[in-house]
């Protein structure tokens, strides 16, 4: 949940082609809404999107990284995934 100044708008410029604007304009006519709310939804939907997918691809490196050390038997790193795991435990 955001704070209230974090809700606080602020006024940024921003280009877009044309294409694009007549788009945002015929859906927000069709909807009632405004420029703004699309545009606030549509960044938000992708910030939401690029932090899943970092989330993912970390996810998968560290399951490799897993798969590896369990094949090598790399007590090292099999320790330290131990220690990560009882700390989300936690």
């Amino acid at each position: 949940m955001h704070s209230i100044s974090q809700l606080e708008k602020q006024q940024v410029g921003l280009r877009l082609p044309k294409y694009l604007v007549d788009e945002i304009d015929a859906f927000t006519s069709q909807f009632s809404i405004n420029r703004t709310d699309v545009i606030i939804e549509a960044i938000s939907s992708y910030i939401s999107e690029q932090k899943a997918n970092m989330f993912y691809n970390e996810f998968e490196s560290s399951c490799k990284e897993l798969s590896h050390a369990i094949k090598t038997n790399d007590t090292d790193s099999l320790k330290s995934f131990d220690e990560l795991i009882n700390e989300l435990e936690d």
